[in-house]
């Protein structure tokens, strides 16, 4: 006689994956003209060339070399998932108007660059509270965004948000993995950055492509953080395991997935 009990597996929480941009950070409230803004980014770069490394013809060749190889990069990404990335654009500019090749290093020109916070942009309200309450419990959090800067020049921006400090141990660009999401490959760097498995960790973001399907594709379960009052049409294609409004909603999903999370 087969005396073998089913016995019911209760699944373990321990990390939940966040999206930046949208997710936690909310834009809705900048209104800059970006290139305009952004001409003084890379004025500052053009400047440190020209007077520490070489001469330059002229900003505005600059300008426009740096834009059309920017565009470049993001199509290209579009289907390769390559992931492009400002430092390496901004020598490729460089060269490209006669620098010499290994003349220049990108950490230098991202650090010309300089970054922070974008006037009108803001943390979420629901945030800090949700970020605590995963904390509280034990469950470890990252971020995981698909920006062409490196992590390190966004942290600057995050810290100035008051953000950094819930994010110590995982923090991924895509521009250091080289890897858009849904790639799997940038997901897959933040589970091993925190020593965590696929069912063990939840993600949360804003794209229904990016975010959802690329988390789902890699293992995780996926909430779509939805910005607007009424849900956006979705593929039938790509469906969210949730879907909040607010993060403050996300807890009683949890209790859901993974009893007993809560410390």
């Amino acid at each position: 006689m087969d005396t073998t009990k089913t016995m019911e597996v209760t699944k373990t929480l321990k990390a939940v994956l966040f999206d930046l941009d949208d997710t936690l950070l909310d834009w809705s409230g900048v209104s800059l003209e970006w290139m305009a803004y952004e001409a003084h980014f890379l004025r500052r770069v053009f400047t440190f060339i020209a007077e520490e490394v070489h001469p330059l013809p002229s900003e505005q060749n600059f300008v426009q070399e740096f834009y059309r190889r920017t565009r470049e990069g993001w199509n290209k990404g579009r289907t390769s998932f390559i992931a492009p990335h400002l430092g390496t654009i901004l020598v490729q500019t460089a060269e490209a108007l006669g620098v010499p090749p290994g003349r220049l290093d990108s950490r230098h020109c991202l650090e010309a660059y300089g970054w922070g916070m974008v006037p009108g942009s803001r943390i979420f309200p629901d945030v800090p509270e949700s970020l605590s309450t995963l904390i509280a419990s034990g469950v470890r959090v990252g971020i995981v965004t698909n920006a062409y800067q490196p992590m390190w020049l966004r942290d600057i921006e995050i810290a100035q948000h008051g953000l950094l400090d819930y994010f110590p141990d995982c923090r991924i660009s895509a521009a250091d993995v080289g890897y858009l999401k849904p790639h799997p490959t940038i997901f897959q760097a933040a589970l091993d950055c925190l020593g965590v498995l696929p069912e063990e960790t939840v993600f949360i973001g804003d794209n229904p492509t990016a975010d959802i399907a690329g988390a789902q594709a890699a293992g995780l379960l996926a909430v779509l953080r939805i910005t607007q009052p009424t849900p956006p049409m979705l593929s039938g294609l790509i469906v969210p395991d949730a879907a909040v409004n607010s993060l403050l909603e996300l807890p009683p999903i949890l209790d859901d997935w993974f009893p007993g999370w809560r410390a």
